[in-house]
C-alpha cells in the first residue's frame, strides 16, 4: 500500500511551488496595492484641517467647520446648514482653487459641459405649441 503512494514525490513539489507562487502573485496583484490607498486615505485623513473643502462618501459638499479628535467627527457647513460626520464619512477633499480632487478617489470624474437651458426649453416650447395647433386643426378639420 505504502509503494503506490511513493511515485508520487515529484508531483507534490511542484503543486506546493505553484500554490505559493500563486499567493505571492495575489499578495503583490491584490493586498499591496490595497495598502497603499489606505496609507494615502489615513495621510488625508489626519490632513484635514478647518476650512477644508470637502466631499463626503454620499455625495454632500460643504466646508470643515471643526473637527473633534476624540469623538473622531467632523462638522461640515453646508450652506449654512451645520450637519456632524463621522470623519470615515469623508470621502475626499476638493482643492478650491483648481476643483480638482486632492484626497484618494474611487469613482472618475468627468466634467460636464454646460448645456442651454435656454434654448433647450424655448425649442420644446415651440415642438408643444406646434403640436398643439396640429390638434386643432386637425379637430378642426373632423368637424
Amino acid at each position: 500500500m505504502y509503494i503506490l503512494g511513493a511515485g508520487g514525490g515529484a508531483g507534490g513539489l511542484s503543486t506546493i511551488l505553484v500554490f505559493v507562487a500563486f499567493i505571492a502573485l495575489m499578495y503583490f496583484m491584490m493586498i499591496r496595492p490595497q495598502k497603499k490607498q489606505q496609507d494615502k486615505r489615513k495621510q488625508m485623513m489626519d490632513a484635514l484641517k478647518k476650512g477644508d473643502n470637502v466631499v463626503t462618501i454620499g455625495g454632500l459638499h460643504g466646508v470643515i467647520d471643526s473637527i473633534d479628535e476624540a469623538d473622531k467627527s467632523v462638522t461640515l457647513d453646508c450652506d449654512g446648514v451645520y450637519l456632524v460626520f463621522n470623519r470615515s464619512a469623508i470621502g475626499r477633499v476638493v482643492d478650491h482653487a483648481s476643483t480638482q480632487p486632492v484626497g484618494p478617489s474611487t469613482e472618475e470624474e468627468t466634467e460636464e459641459k454646460p448645456d442651454n437651458a435656454a434654448e433647450d426649453t424655448a425649442s420644446n416650447d415651440d415642438v408643444s405649441s406646434t403640436d398643439a395647433e396640429d390638434k386643432q386643426d386637425s379637430d378642426d378639420s373632423e368637424k
